[in-house]
């Protein structure tokens, strides 16, 4: 299938109009991103809350600091958490030197929660208003985002909204670009499973307000407009490589969603299917997830860049 626009280079998407509200927030970095980032960065210990904006936002910060080292920016899933990504975010650090920042957006884990319902532009206002507060916070100077389903979502549109060059690669484990059926049929059987069978008492182990997770992202995803939700136009606008990382037996999306980042990407595009996986590959087969993003890491980080730097 041939992709259905072109996108000049140094382009970008037209302002991004909310799916609720209608309101509109332009893609890019975010309004008075010209004040010095030295008034701006907040002190990073390995662990502890960013103030974003009104929120809190619990965070932890493996290995080399931004200053010291390229830095990987893990983002979780729709009913994740910093502490839910358990041990992967250490490991990932240690196989590829780079430091690791995850941290809970909020209404996540022990972070601010959010006013419910969320807007079901969520996704965009994490990606392009959040986000750029939060790497600018940490004086973030070069690196990778890491992103998981709604992570992963949120990643792409930054990368393609952003036009951030600090940015040099985007990895997505099982990513989200468009609504598909199964997608929408396993989050109402998530729902009946919090409601009846045993969900709920699981999540409280890795989140203050586990209503407001759980259904800032649930009521979000069965809303019928969300049906609507498409951020398939930002991948043509990412201009640095990119990794898929996909379950093989994924219940919240299929191939199809691979199938677009290859058709609408101009960036090259490495796809590993994760045999015997489901939606959390890196939970569920750690080993061949982790190995697969860490060559990636190598390979732009270490590979690409220091021949970057012997050719200068």
């Amino acid at each position: 299938m041939p992709k259905r626009d072109s996108a000049p280079y140094g382009s970008r998407p037209e302002p991004v109009i909310g799916l609720a509200g209608g309101e509109t927030r332009w893609p890019g970095r975010r309004k008075g991103s010209d004040i010095r980032k030295a008034e701006i960065m907040q002190a990073l210990t390995s662990s502890g809350t960013l103030r974003i904006g009104s929120s809190d936002l619990e965070y932890r910060m493996i290995g080399p600091a931004p200053a010291d080292a390229p830095t990987i920016i893990m983002l979780h899933e729709g009913l994740g958490s910093a502490a839910l990504w358990g041990d992967f975010p250490d490991r990932l650090a240690e196989a590829t030197a780079a430091g690791v920042l995850v941290y809970s957006r909020a209404g996540y884990g022990a972070s601010t929660p959010v006013t419910l319902p969320r807007p079901l532009d969520y996704m965009h206002i994490e990606a392009l208003k959040i986000l750029p507060e939060l790497l600018d916070a940490i004086g973030f100077r070069r690196g990778i985002l890491l992103g998981h389903s709604d992570g992963a979502s949120i990643a792409a549109i930054y990368a393609g909204g952003a036009g951030d060059h600090r940015v040099r690669g985007v990895a997505m484990i099982a990513p989200h670009f468009v609504v598909e059926d199964v997608g929408i049929r396993s989050i109402v059987e998530t729902r009946k499973a919090y409601e009846s069978a045993g969900l709920r008492s699981k999540l409280e182990r890795w989140h203050r307000d586990v209503d407001n997770t759980f259904y800032g992202w649930n009521d979000a995803w069965l809303d019928p407009e969300f049906r609507n939700w498409d951020i398939s136009e930002y991948l043509a606008y990412i201009r640095v490589p990119v990794a898929i990382v996909q379950g093989a037996d994924d219940q919240y999306g299929t191939i199809r969603q691979i199938e677009i980042a290859q058709e609408e990407c101009y960036c090259p595009v490495d796809v590993t299917i994760v045999p015997n996986a489901g939606h959390s590959p890196h939970r569920e087969a750690p080993e061949a997830t982790l190995g697969s993003i860490t060559e990636f890491v190598k390979r732009i980080l270490v590979l690409h860049e220091g021949s970057e730097h012997r050719a200068a």
